[in-house]
């Protein structure tokens, strides 16, 4: 994956950049495992969590792959 964006699932996330794990946990997303986040969007779990969208996408892109 190149980049992350508004559309990428947490589910493809987790698969393809587990360093971004820890910033999804300390901005409240502590259900990120669950079945229904699987298949929601970065855009759909920032409105739940009441964080801009564009700026969870910036952090997680900032985030090293290897990390």
């Amino acid at each position: 994956m190149s980049e992350i964006t508004k559309d990428t699932t947490i589910g493809d996330i987790l698969r393809v950049k587990p360093a971004a794990i820890p910033l999804l946990m300390e901005i409240g997303m502590h259900c990120i495992g669950c079945p229904a986040s699987m298949g929601e969007t970065v855009e759909e779990a920032a409105m739940v969590h009441g964080i801009d969208s564009d700026d969870l996408v910036a952090q997680m892109n900032a985030i090293p792959e290897e990390a």
